[in-house]
């Protein structure tokens, strides 16, 4: 299968030699043999030929706003909608949020604040690709939320703080999640330890960390993300 990734953001450049770049993340979560996986770091102006370049399309976290006035932005949500029924979509953090803006939701700066360490969402509906599993655990690092659910979207998993925490779309194969399955619990300490007393405060940081010593999905959702993709490309043949 064709996989391209659109590289909205990037590790901070003194944890990318340890832990690499986002789409070698999700290559390594989610990748199977024969796949063929391409990025494009759409920040800096590159796109893809067409939305029919590739079969799937999956979206990264970053550090930006999806209502920020970047062109880039723009230009990316301009994309998905002209991807909409030609490949899968698969949102992650910044990716679910921009999925749901470029769709019809609302997406904010949430009042809740920041929400970081391992992330526990129920399991409110089931996709044929998902399995029987209640919860989902997973790294977070997100202080946007989207917070008007798209039309023709139906929500699968949430928490109390992330009442839209993963999405559906019942018009096209797309899917959306706020958490961070391609977060390594070592990268998401790192992560925070980088941030510490800048953008968290140090009680937060520690009870995140602390979190991440806890068992997460992470496996089983890069196992759901992979079966929503041949789901997808045995239904087009």
């Amino acid at each position: 299968m064709r996989i391209g990734v659109l590289e909205t953001g990037a590790p901070p450049k003194d944890l990318r030699g340890r832990f690499g770049r986002y789409p070698t993340m999700f290559e390594q979560l989610v990748g199977a043999s024969g796949d063929e996986w391409s990025s494009f770091d759409v920040r800096r102006g590159e796109f893809p030929a067409s939305p029919e370049a590739c079969e799937a399309w999956l979206i990264t976290g970053s550090a930006a706003g999806v209502y920020e006035p970047e062109p880039w932005i723009a230009e990316t949500g301009a994309f998905l909608r002209a991807a909409k029924g030609k490949a899968a979509l698969v949102g992650i953090c910044f990716g679910h949020q921009l999925m749901a803006q470029a769709f019809g939701g609302r997406v904010i700066k949430s009042p809740k604040g920041w929400g970081i360490g391992l992330h526990r969402y129920e399991v409110l509906a089931r996709r044929p690709w998902m399995d029987e599993a209640a919860a989902i655990s997973a790294p977070a690092s997100h202080q946007d939320q989207v917070v008007e659910q798209p039309p023709n979207t139906t929500a699968l998993a949430a928490s109390a703080f992330t009442p839209l925490g993963m999405l559906a779309w019942d018009d096209q194969p797309a899917i959306s999640l706020q958490l961070h399955p391609e977060f390594d619990p070592a990268y998401a300490r790192a992560l925070i330890q980088s941030r510490r007393g800048v953008v968290f405060p140090e009680d937060d940081a520690d009870r995140a960390i602390t979190s991440l010593e806890g068992s997460d999905d992470r496996v089983r959702l890069g196992q759901w993300i992979a079966d929503f993709l041949t789901t997808h490309q045995e239904a087009g043949r």
